[in-house]
């Protein structure tokens, strides 16, 4: 088995600089609670050049560089980069599987495994896969370090070690990938100190004051002699230096349901900065959606107004979508037609992703427009018209004329290219369509003898040389706001023309319904 792992050292820094790009090169350090007593849990570059290290109290950090800025780390910002981790993952491998939150040294990390069994076929070599996942993390604002081995614990460990060697050696430029062969693992792992492997205090201190300090001094002394000492932990630890730690295979991806969050400093009243902030998550969301190759179907927004209220509003897309612009369009026009009631204290943002529709070409037949420009279009006409005034028209069981009803769009399957030759050839006949006029058009229409004889109207004007009708229609006379009955005629006109004209009884009006084309 080979399984790549990608490391970000200072997750939630990185979650803070996702969501706030423009602090990026000032001295910042994160802290997981408030108060002069809150530690730092990671700092920025320009931090750490002015002396702020992580486990420094906020007084310390103030005192050895007076203009940090601090933030509090953000659960809903973390939450949201460790799913972009697995975006970033999956962009590259049908397996991943993010690796559960450490604790003390590690408290601060993001981990996810990727498997690379076969992928020499797809990306050359391991050493150009690995390449491209650290450049995909560091283009989705989350820089790392690759390793990439026979097991996770191994892989894990070789990023870890490069982690601490560019923290330690502060260069500018430091290794970011490692490759580990199957055969040079074992000498891989055996200068590595024991802080590499995250053992618990206790074991830690005991193995301190045996004189235990590095994976080699580990390996030398019979592990059952340690393990009566020390205890039945250490026998995991010890599996995990071999490199021989029993681990379930990688998981199946979890359904493509993508989230971007934030908490807001100050409750925001006004739609503009609220509009702002949506615009920002969106952008995220789709950076998202184009690593996984997805498109959004729905949108779920929430808001979480003070008083300890939540709104939750669903927005549809008519199809799936990775077009920024439309995406923002559709949630702005959904806080515009129903605004908060509250200032809002925060927000998330909640996409549903399916993969985009591919078309297979015919050999015979023209290139037809994309599916994907198809899908745009016809999410930029929900935006501008509202979701329940695009799709397809569907007759309704009814016996009022003109009603009908929307349906999702669908293209119609492009006929083939040559036509089966069992069936005989169609015979062609000309036929008049009528063309409805919504909303009818109001006419003046003189009578002789009880039938239409002379027409006025926009459409057209003259004597009537034909009719044929009256063809009544009525319903729903039990209430008095819909109830309908018309007189239908189709009439020729002394222009040419072949319309389909009406008599309203409830309103008392002439109307032209149609034109026969």
């Amino acid at each position: 088995m080979r399984v790549a792992c990608l490391l970000v050292p200072d997750l939630p820094l990185r979650a803070e600089l996702r969501a706030r790009p423009e602090q990026a090169g000032r001295p910042l350090a994160i802290t997981h609670t408030a108060g002069d007593r809150a530690e730092i849990v990671a700092a920025s570059p320009e931090a750490e050049r002015c002396g702020v290290q992580p486990g420094r109290t906020l007084p310390q950090a103030r005192a050895t560089c007076p203009e940090i800025e601090i933030r509090v780390a953000s659960p809903v910002l973390e939450r949201a980069a460790r799913e972009a981790l697995l975006d970033v993952a999956l962009s590259l491998s049908p397996r991943a599987e993010l690796s559960t939150r450490g604790a003390g040294l590690f408290m601060a990390e993001g981990v996810v495994f990727v498997d690379a069994n076969g992928i020499d076929a797809l990306y050359e070599s391991e050493n150009r896969f690995a390449s491209l996942l650290f450049a995909r993390a560091e283009r989705a604002g989350l820089p790392g370090f690759v390793g990439l081995a026979s097991s996770r614990g191994v892989a894990r460990l070789a990023a870890r070690q490069l982690a601490l060697t560019a923290r330690l050696a502060r260069s500018k430029t430091p290794e970011t990938i490692r490759v580990l062969d199957p055969d040079r693992e074992l000498a891989f792992l055996a200068p590595l100190p024991l802080d590499l492997l995250d053992p618990d205090d206790r074991t830690a201190e005991a193995l301190t004051r045996f004189g235990i300090r590095c994976v080699r001094d580990l390996l030398r002394i019979p592990p059952r002699d340690l393990a009566a000492r020390i205890g039945p932990d250490l026998l995991g630890l010890v599996a995990r230096a071999r490199g021989e730690e029993k681990e379930p295979p990688l998981s199946e991806p979890p359904e493509p349901i993508l989230e971007e969050g934030q908490d807001l400093e100050v409750p925001m009243d006004r739609l503009e900065p609220l509009v702002s902030t949506l615009r920002d998550l969106v952008s995220r969301l789709t950076e998202r959606l184009i690593l996984r190759g997805l498109g959004c179907v729905t949108l779920r927004l929430t808001l979480r107004i003070e008083g300890g209220g939540r709104i939750a509003r669903r927005i549809g897309v008519a199809s799936p979508c990775q077009d920024e612009q439309v995406l923002e369009r559709l949630l702005q026009l959904a806080i515009e037609r129903d605004p908060p009631p509250a200032p809002v204290e925060g927000l998330s943002l909640c996409a549903e992703g399916r993969p985009l529709r591919r078309e297979q070409l015919d050999l015979f037949l023209p290139r037809g427009p994309s599916p994907s420009a198809l899908d745009r279009t016809l999410a930029e006409l929900v935006s501008l018209c509202g979701e329940a005034r695009v799709g397809s028209p569907r007759i309704v069981d009814d016996h009022r004329p003109d009603t009908f009803s929307l349906a999702p769009f669908r293209p119609p399957r492009r006929p083939s290219a040559t036509p089966s030759r069992t069936l005989p050839p169609l015979r062609r006949r000309a036929r008049l369509a009528l063309r409805a006029l919504r909303p009818p058009i109001s006419a003046d229409v003189r009578l002789s003898e009880g039938r239409p004889a002379h027409l006025d109207s926009a459409i057209s004007r003259g004597r009537i040389l034909r009719a044929a009708g009256p063809w009544r229609a009525t319903g729903r006379w039990w209430s008095s706001a819909h109830r309908f009955a018309f007189d239908h005629y189709d009439v020729q006109v002394e222009d040419d023309s072949l319309l389909r004209v009406r008599f309203d009884w409830v309103r008392k009006e002439w109307q032209v319904d149609g034109v026969y084309d």
